[in-house]
């Protein structure tokens, strides 16, 4: 975490595990295919699970993820844009996607 926090690790390489239905593991392993650095909306993760309807049961799973950057669900936004739904609260979304941001391209940028 560590390596991480200071923007040398990018991706992580272990084995997961965690309870959860059927559903809520293909959510996760999606947000799995989700790059260091971008981000997806709610509909598109509920298209790449499936089933564009599922839109809140994937905002559900989305939210009892336990792996937290690991399984990287903070890179979920709105639709719009917009910093919506983070277990960690919103300023934590915001920090980490603001974190990833300067060390996407190996390079860290001012904001």
């Amino acid at each position: 975490m560590q390596e991480y926090f200071e923007g040398k690790r990018k991706t992580f390489d272990l084995p997961l595990q965690q309870k959860g239905s059927a559903f809520q593991q293909n959510v996760w392993a999606q947000l799995l295919n989700i790059s260091y650095g971008k981000t997806i909306s709610y509909l598109e993760l509920s298209k790449r699970v499936g089933d564009v309807k599922a839109i809140r049961a994937v905002g559900t799973a989305n939210g009892k993820n336990q792996l937290a950057i690991i399984i990287p669900c903070h890179r979920v936004i709105g639709s719009d844009g917009s910093l919506t739904g983070y277990a960690g609260e919103l300023w934590r979304k915001k920090w980490l996607l603001e974190h990833e941001g300067k060390f996407a391209n190996g390079v860290q940028t001012l904001f």
